[in-house]
Parts: C-alpha cells; sequence; structure tokens
C-alpha cells in the first residue's frame, strides 16, 4: 500500500468514563470521535467533525457528561463503533495517511477496542503521539496537557476542551506549529 503523505489525520477520541472503576458489566469504550486533517504543504487545518459513536458495553454518567458534555441520549444517536472505523477508512483514507493524537491513549484505545469488537483497525501503522513530540521540541522536562501545550504556544483553546472535533482542532493547531517551526 502506497502511503499518501498530502496530510496527517488528528484524530481526538472521547470515551466513556468514571470516577473510579467502571461500574460492574461495563467497559470504557470510544463514544466520540473528532477528526481534523492538517494539510501538510500548507499547516492549514482542513475540517472539524464529529463522530458521535454508540455505546454497546457501556453507560455515560454523571461523571463522564461533566468531563465531556456528552450525554447518553446524545450518544444513544451515534453510530456504530464498526460505521465509525469505515467512515474513517473510506472518507479519510486513513489506512494510507499518517495519523496523529495527544498521547498514546487513542492509539492504545483504538487498537483495544477494535481487538475486542472484532472489526479491522481503521487506521495504517504510522502514529504521531503530538504530546510527546511537543515536549521533545520545546525540551520540556516532562509532557504536558493539551491546553498547557496551546498556553505556551501563545494560543487560545478553540471550543469545549473534551469534545473530540474541538480538541482535534487544537491539537492540530499544535502539531502545524511544531511542523512549520522546524522547516
Amino acid at each position: 500500500m502506497v502511503k499518501k503523505l498530502d496530510q496527517i489525520i488528528v484524530i481526538d477520541i472521547e470515551a466513556t468514563c468514571w470516577e473510579s472503576e467502571p461500574p460492574k458489566g461495563q467497559e470504557s469504550e470510544i463514544i466520540e470521535i473528532g477528526i481534523c486533517p492538517l494539510d501538510i504543504a500548507t499547516g492549514n487545518r482542513l475540517e472539524k467533525r464529529s463522530i458521535l459513536v454508540r455505546p454497546e458495553r457501556s453507560t455515560v454518567g454523571a461523571y463522564c457528561t461533566a468531563l465531556t458534555s456528552l450525554t447518553q441520549e446524545q450518544v444513544d444517536q451515534g453510530i456504530p463503533f464498526e460505521e465509525a472505523c469505515l467512515i474513517l477508512r473510506k472518507d479519510y483514507q486513513a489506512k494510507k495517511r499518517v495519523w496523529a493524537s495527544y498521547g498514546d491513549y487513542d492509539r492504545r484505545q483504538f487498537e483495544k477496542q477494535c481487538q475486542a469488537w472484532n472489526t479491522g483497525y481503521p487506521f495504517g501503522p504510522t502514529h504521531i503521539n503530538v504530546k510527546n513530540l511537543f515536549a521533545l521540541v520545546r525540551q520540556l522536562p516532562r509532557e504536558v496537557g493539551m491546553a498547557e501545550a496551546l498556553n505556551k504556544l501563545g494560543f487560545p483553546l478553540e471550543g469545549v476542551h473534551h469534545r473530540g472535533e474541538d480538541d482535534a482542532w487544537n491539537i492540530a493547531r499544535i502539531l502545524s506549529r511544531i511542523l512549520f517551526s522546524l522547516s
């Protein structure tokens, strides 16, 4: 398969979460996929998209809603996880393109959920951990959260923190700055 190096597909997921351990019989699963393709030639963010994913093995509780602003009613209107993965493969050619997320959680959650659901992994093998890359490029003593990275760059946080599409949009801005500061 020939890689396409014209864009980086920036992804941010939100997943069901609890203040401590999941309730008996439930497991964390993706409930939103935020997508922001980043044009490599210009550094421009091309789109901001949210795909709501209907959970099958958990419910959205008060803690999760407080963190993400997503409600059970909203995600009940979402699509199955398998269909969301198909959108990533078809609409974004995610198998052929480099993809990025802030930290390694998103990559690990996709791998875990694809295996558990017996669904094909929607991405190719090349993943950029923007959180790690930012700390390395800025020679920081530790990795920092997305909001702190934006602050260090003098950028405001755009949108709602812990909403996939807004976080992907902000992460793409950080990645663009990193890439274009190196060229």
